[in-house]
């Protein structure tokens, strides 16, 4: 139980302990092996019987815990996974979430202000990416991979209710929602729901699961040498030979994880796109994790080629994206929009619970969150979005991406010129113009000597000044440089690039002698 004072004092002796914790941390980016090891044999074996308190608990989250924690989140210079940083705003905002610990699903006007703070949320992030706020309604979930759930959860929604109208008639009110997947598949006559897409995040293999589908759904309709991009011909005639017994999907891949390039170049592809999907029945959904915040540097000629990657997905049906990635707001934090709200309350409506059900006094027009998104109850993650849009603008947000492209460009400007690294994708990044041009906030490269390349991912995170992803890109490993920090800066953060490579081959050099 709280002792008032005594308690609120160890709170407040804790929170100024963790911030200095949090200024040395800065410094490295990985604990050291022996930190992890000595931290796991302090960990609880078992259930005390007594608890011991809030001050001997909160000695250990600091003395033990904390240093075992890696700096993801705290460091310019962990560049894997696309994990973000947590900007100030944001940081203060997210102490006052876990505080008031406020459920912001159930819509209370009369209680609390927490659901209009997220619906302004919502909407000031419509407002920095260029949407309608009048077009488009939106909820706030766990990540892009939840927000993926609910675009294919509607589309999937859409295509067979317009399939069961068919078959029904145009006033049937039948819905996969009511019926069940089977049910309203064996009415609607369809075998299977195709998603087409290029190079498709295991994020949409997981959704495809999930909702029924199955993973065997997803489709690559790209180009023949094997990059992100659409070819057009190829949608089209998957969706004409398929529309007898097959409803589609067409997902955008708003930004490809291991390259960051885009599966779009223009307006008038996803015009094309949008015209097919009219044409043939089919669901437009945009996974846009990281890619739809190209549309923040938009009339911008220095990013005029990212930015046309983000052009036109306004057309879409619904749009999936990650706030804890380049919003730069704490996990767990993603964001969906969908032009459709009443597809979507088909699907998460919540029937039969008049516990749910309100009496407003207050007259307002905010949608329940309750009925556009999975949870019905979860934390206020809108708070600190909120607060970060507000702290740093239209302007404080395309500073920070134009700062975060600019270093990554000259990463990859600094391993295309050096004669022990090559940057991938070969066919892509042929000369200095196509840095300039393509490198968004990713960087794909490989050591030249293959022993080397195995080891680099390793060797390079084991200086614990940096850190990079290993992946996979041409049957070869690679190394993944993601860009997503609010702190990068671009002289200094290079010069760390540069030492530890360098570092990296100096070392291995001596090994191999």
């Amino acid at each position: 139980m709280m002792e008032n004072e005594r308690d609120i004092a160890c709170l407040g002796k804790a929170y100024a302990d963790s911030l200095k914790i949090l200024q040395e941390q800065s410094s490295t980016v990985l604990p050291e092996s022996s930190t992890l090891e000595k931290t796991r044999s302090t960990l609880l074996q078992d259930l005390p019987e007594h608890g011991q308190g809030i001050e001997q608990t909160t000695d250990h989250l600091l003395r033990d815990i904390a240093p075992a924690l890696n700096a993801s989140s705290l460091s310019p210079n962990y560049y894997g996974f696309i994990t973000g940083g947590v900007t100030p705003a944001a940081r203060v905002a997210d102490s006052l979430v876990s505080t008031y610990d406020q459920n912001p699903s159930v819509h209370l006007p009369d209680q609390t202000v927490a659901s209009n703070v997220e619906d302004k949320a919502l909407r000031l992030l419509m407002d920095l990416l260029h949407f309608d706020q009048k077009e488009w309604s939106g909820s706030l979930t766990t990540g892009a991979t939840a927000s993926n759930v609910l675009g294919l959860a509607c589309g999937r929604e859409y295509v067979l209710n317009e399939r069961i109208k068919s078959h029904l008639g145009p006033d049937s009110e039948e819905s996969v929602g009511s019926l069940g997947l089977l049910k309203a598949c064996r009415i609607a006559g369809v075998e299977e729901v195709d998603i087409l897409t290029t190079m498709a995040h295991s994020s949409l293999f997981k959704a495809s699961s999930i909702l029924g589908l199955g993973r065997a759904c997803v489709h690559d309709v790209g180009t023949s040498n094997g990059y992100v991009t659409f070819d057009l011909q190829k949608v089209e005639q998957r969706l004409k030979s398929s529309r007898h017994n097959t409803s589609s999907i067409v997902v955008v891949s708003c930004g490809e994880v291991n390259t960051g390039l885009f599966a779009t170049h223009s307006l008038a592809e996803v015009r094309t796109l949008r015209n097919l999907c009219d044409r043939y029945g089919a669901w437009l959904h945009v996974d846009g994790a990281f890619g739809l915040f190209a549309r923040v540097v938009d009339g911008s000629p220095e990013f005029e080629t990212v930015a046309q990657g983000a052009r036109g997905l306004t057309l879409a049906d619904s749009v999936a994206s990650d706030g804890h990635k380049l919003l730069n707001v704490p996990y767990d934090c993603g964001f969906f929009f969908c032009r459709h709200p009443r597809i979507a309350e088909q699907v998460f409506q919540n029937p039969n619970a008049a516990y749910l059900t309100t009496n407003n006094a207050t007259t307002d027009t905010i949608q329940s969150p309750l009925n556009f998104g999975i949870e019905n109850s979860r934390r206020f993650r809108g708070l600190p979005v909120y607060a970060t849009l507000m702290a740093y603008g239209r302007e404080g947000y395309a500073d920070m991406l134009k700062r975060q492209i600019r270093f990554a460009r000259a990463v990859a400007a600094h391993l295309f010129d050096h004669a022990d690294f090559e940057l991938l994708p070969r066919n892509v990044f042929s000369d200095r113009a196509s840095i300039e041009q393509n490198i968004y906030i990713i960087v794909l490269f490989k050591a030249k000597n293959e022993a080397l390349n195995d080891a680099l991912v390793k060797m390079i995170n084991a200086s614990s000044k940096m850190f990079v992803s290993g992946t996979v890109w041409d049957h070869c490993a690679a190394s993944r440089i993601a860009v997503s920090n609010w702190q990068v800066n671009l002289d200094r953060d290079l010069t760390v690039v540069k030492t530890v490579l360098e570092n990296v081959l100096s070392e291995w050099s001596k090994e191999s002698s």
